[in-house]
């Protein structure tokens, strides 16, 4: 096996919160050394007296090292100016303006090292009128118009399950970094990369903005059917959930029979697309109602063996005790010296030549301040004066 594609690439990661942390830890999956430097008072997500870190911290923060900085003194300051040349990125998700007012800034790091790719990840970028505006993830899910498309008439307005936006602005920084290492390669020369939660959430919004382009009105929520094609939803069997996918004609024939309803073929409210469309509550009635028969890995087997997809709606237990999960290996274990054992997903892109790993649990507050320092020519002697200072 070759070496990770990041292998060789030094990110000095300033980020707290999810949508940094993902961003970075996204880096240190695929070879980065990932350095994340953490004020001495503490980190976030963990309580005074606390003995162990809390998983939204452990979720976002495996495969990097920590070292302690108090970047708001004079001499914190310089010696993060003096770790610079050694690294290759510098990556922060603070509120625009914060990194320049602590003399920081793209502008003056990129001055001291022209080769630097500097990545800020904001609610609503660096500039336009909420710039200054403190940015988090569902204040970016309704901005963009994604919770108006999710959940249903009764619900109104849903957010997703999970920190969507966070997720996504971290998944697009990583992007936008590699990007710019990529393009570095050519040039010799680093760039600027700015990713916002606002931004990301609009990224994603595909057609649900194509049909708005097209038509000139908003769609509404989709509920937990597809907009365009149908039977295309969840559906309830005897003892839970069913999501089942005919989005061919083929398949909505393949259904019927498997069902035992090969009349709906004939049916004059379901022959074709558009019909369905209009008859969809009708048709998903019917379906439910076949459904009802057997369970749901019943159906699941029975589906698919005729070439409709179909899979079961589960919850988190089941996704980590499901054989095709753990065949990819996305549950990953492994120890920690608070948790015990820890436990991550795993790497949902793999590499045949030069894979990524998961190759160390989240770090300890300042667990190598002294490692990291010495890798940039400071002396036994002087790390332990600044330990002194409370500088690190």
């Amino acid at each position: 096996m070759r070496p990770p594609p990041l292998a060789g690439v030094r990110v000095l990661d300033l980020t707290r919160y999810l949508a940094g942390p993902f961003c970075t830890m996204l880096l240190g999956d695929y070879g980065a050394d990932v350095v994340k430097v953490e004020p001495r008072s503490g980190r976030e997500f963990r309580p005074a007296g606390a003995t162990r870190d809390s998983y939204f911290f452990l979720s976002a923060n495996r495969n990097k090292r920590s070292m302690t900085l108090d970047l708001k003194r004079d001499a914190g300051r310089a010696l993060f100016l003096r770790m610079l040349p050694h690294f290759d990125v510098v990556v922060e998700n603070f509120r625009p303006g914060v990194m320049q007012g602590l003399g920081l800034g793209p502008d003056t790091l990129r001055e001291r090292h022209r080769r630097l790719v500097y990545c800020g990840i904001s609610g609503y970028g660096p500039d336009g009128p909420y710039a200054a505006r403190p940015g988090f993830d569902q204040i970016a899910q309704g901005m963009s118009g994604f919770m108006s498309v999710t959940g249903t008439e009764e619900s109104g307005p849903t957010r997703a399950g999970v920190a969507i936006g966070d997720l996504l602005g971290g998944m697009f920084a990583a992007q936008g970094i590699q990007l710019a290492l990529l393009e570095r390669e050519r040039s010799g020369e680093g760039q600027v990369v700015d990713a916002s939660l606002l931004e990301s959430m609009i990224g994603i919004l595909s057609w649900s903005a194509g049909l708005y382009f097209d038509s000139g009105q908003a769609p509404g929520p989709a509920g937990q059917h597809h907009p365009l094609s149908s039977p295309y939803g969840r559906f309830r069997a005897r003892d839970g959930y069913i999501n089942i996918a005919a989005g061919r004609p083929s398949m909505f024939e393949h259904l019927a029979d498997a069902l035992g309803r090969p009349d709906w073929k004939t049916d004059e409210r379901f022959r074709d697309v558009v019909p369905r469309l209009a008859n969809r509550d009708a048709l998903t009635a019917e379906i439910e109602a076949a459904l009802a028969g057997d369970d749901v890995a019943h159906w699941v087997e029975v589906i698919n063996a005729a070439g409709v997809p179909a899979g079961p709606v589960l919850d988190l237990e089941q996704v980590f005790s499901d054989p095709q999960v753990l065949a990819r290996e996305m549950l990953v274990e492994m120890p920690h010296p608070e948790v015990g054992i820890f436990k991550t997903t795993g790497l949902p892109v793999k590499l045949g030549g030069s894979p990524g790993s998961i190759r160390r649990a989240p770090p300890l507050l300042g667990e190598h301040t002294e490692a990291v320092l010495g890798e940039c020519g400071l002396a036994p002697e002087e790390i332990a004066e600044l330990r002194e200072r409370e500088v690190v």
